[in-house]
């Protein structure tokens, strides 16, 4: 099966209630890029994009293992769920990003 429709979820200050969707379809896959405020609101963002049709999930930008966990038990794992992550290298220049 390819990758059709999937979903990424960020944190992004001033994302309006229930996030702040963009899409990108190149006609093949299509990508739903949502930004909310605080990263107990990617739950029910999870939720909406799961009832969407998406295949996979991907959180970014103020996610760890904790919000992922949280993430799968919300969808009750129907679909892969996973984080973005850095190496050593940059844990310094990230934290001071998100400090």
């Amino acid at each position: 099966m390819a990758l059709t429709h999937w979903g990424f979820i960020y944190t992004a200050a001033g994302s309006g209630t229930g996030g702040d969707v963009s899409v990108v379809d190149t006609g093949k896959c299509r990508t739903v890029l949502v930004g909310v405020e605080k990263p107990e609101e990617a739950i029910e963002v999870a939720r909406r994009l799961v009832g969407e049709g998406v295949q996979l999930i991907e959180l970014c930008g103020g996610f760890g293992p904790v919000w992922a966990g949280r993430v799968i038990e919300a969808i009750d794992g129907m679909v892969p769920v996973g984080t973005v992550g850095y190496g050593p290298e940059a844990v310094d220049q990230v934290h001071a990003i998100f400090s």
